[in-house]
């Protein structure tokens, strides 16, 4: 049961570093001058890219480890 919670417990961690660095680009974005839609569209690749990246280094990570 411990891993599974020490499992959730990064997921929510990945997750939420996620959101906050695409609020932050979305923040930026709009205070660059972007328009709503185009500020949403940064802070969703900003997100996706984070969530991606945290994908790639975990299956690095159990390839090397495995």
């Amino acid at each position: 049961m411990t891993h599974l919670a020490l499992v959730l417990v990064a997921v929510a961690l990945v997750v939420a570093f996620a959101l906050l660095a695409a609020v932050a680009a979305g923040v930026l974005a709009r205070l660059d001058g972007a328009t709503r839609p185009t500020a949403l569209m940064r802070a969703g690749t900003t997100f996706a890219a984070g969530v991606t990246l945290a994908a790639v280094v975990t299956q690095t990570l159990a390839l090397v480890l495995a």
